[in-house]
C-alpha cells in the first residue's frame, strides 16, 4: 500500500504496478503514482496529495522451512506419480535451508525424476512458483516409503494350498521393499492356490498365486479325438497343468505319442486331428 486514506475519504483498491520480486526493493516517485492514478482511476486523480517524494516498496515475505517443502513435495509426488500404489512417506537426506519466499500460495512443479520414478532412494528436481512468478529451481536427494495394507501369511503356507484355507492377516508394509505388489483383498480366493511356499509372517505376493488347475501333470483323463464326423475316446496322461481353455501336452500311454489338446474340464481334453 502506497497511499494512506481516512474513513472519510475512502479510495478504491487499484493495482498500480506489479509487485517487486521477493527480496528486492522498488522505488516509486510521487509523479509515477499520480500518473498511474490518472490512467487507472481518473475520478480520484484530482485529490490533493501530500507525502514523501518517493515510496519504497518491498515484497512481503515469509519463511519456507523443511517441513513445508517436504509436505509440498510429498503431495505432488503422491498425486502425479505414486497415485493409488499406497501412501507416500518422504524424507530428505540433507537438511533444507530455510529460505524467504513471497508471502502467498506456493506451488511445486516437478522437473525431473529417475526413470524408475519414486523409489527407496532417488533424486528429484523441481521449481517453486508463487502464482506466475518462478522463485527458482532446486535438486534434492530423498528417501521414500510407500505404505499399503498387504496380506501376510499367519503360518507357513505350502505350494498347492488353497488361499481360502490359509491363515492370513492384513498388515501395513512398505511396498517399495517388495519385489512384487502384495494382494490387497480376499475376494475370489476360492479357486486360487499358492504356487510356491510362503514363510509365516511374509507377504503373500501376486507372483505366489495362480488359479487352481483343473487338470494336473501326471493325471489320466479322457481325450476326445475328432476326425470329421468321427469321435474317438481314449485315456491319456496329462503332461502339464492346465485351466479350462488352455492347450496342454498329453501322451497316449499305449503308443507313447504326444499330442496337444484343449482342456474342457477336469475329466476331458479335446484333441482335433
Amino acid at each position: 500500500q502506497v497511499i494512506t486514506t481516512t474513513p472519510a475519504t475512502p479510495l478504491p483498491h487499484i493495482l498500480l504496478a506489479p509487485p517487486p520480486t521477493a527480496g528486492q526493493v522498488t522505488l516509486l516517485s510521487r509523479s509515477q503514482v499520480l500518473a498511474w492514478i490518472q490512467t487507472l482511476a481518473p475520478a480520484v486523480a484530482s485529490t490533493n496529495w501530500s507525502g514523501p517524494g518517493h515510496s519504497k516498496v518491498t515484497r512481503r515475505t515469509r519463511s519456507l522451512d523443511e517441513a513445508e517443502i517436504r509436505e509440498m513435495l510429498t503431495s505432488i509426488l503422491q498425486q502425479d506419480h505414486v497415485k493409488d500404489r499406497g501412501e507416500l512417506e518422504l524424507r530428505l537426506t540433507r537438511s533444507w535451508p530455510t529460505i524467504a519466499v513471497a508471502d502467498g500460495p506456493l506451488t511445486v512443479k516437478v522437473l525431473d525424476l529417475p526413470a524408475s520414478g519414486v523409489s527407496a532412494n532417488f533424486i528429484v528436481r523441481f521449481e517453486l512458483w508463487s502464482e506466475k512468478e518462478r522463485l527458482g529451481a532446486w535438486q534434492l536427494v530423498a528417501t521414500a516409503k510407500i505404505w499399503r495394507d498387504v496380506i501376510v501369511a499367519g503360518e507357513a503356507l505350502k505350494r498347492g494350498q488353497l488361499l481360502s484355507e490359509a491363515t492370513l492377516s492384513r498388515e501395513r508394509r512398505d511396498v517399495l521393499t517388495l519385489r512384487d505388489a502384495g494382494i490387497g483383498s480376499f475376494e475370489g480366493e476360492g479357486e486360487i492356490e499358492l504356487k510356491e511356499n510362503v514363510a509365516a509372517g511374509q507377504p503373500v505376493l501376486a507372483r505366489s498365486l495362480r488359479l487352481r488347475p483343473v487338470v494336473r501333470r501326471g493325471s489320466v483323463v479322457d481325450a476326445l479325438i475328432f476326425d470329421g464326423p468321427m469321435t474317438i475316446t481314449l485315456k491319456v496322461e496329462v503332461l502339464e497343468d492346465g485351466l479350462p481353455g488352455n492347450v496342454v501336452r498329453v501322451r497316449n500311454p499305449q503308443t507313447r505319442r504326444e499330442m496337444l489338446g484343449k482342456v474342457k474340464n477336469e475329466q476331458t481334453i479335446l484333441i482335433p486331428m
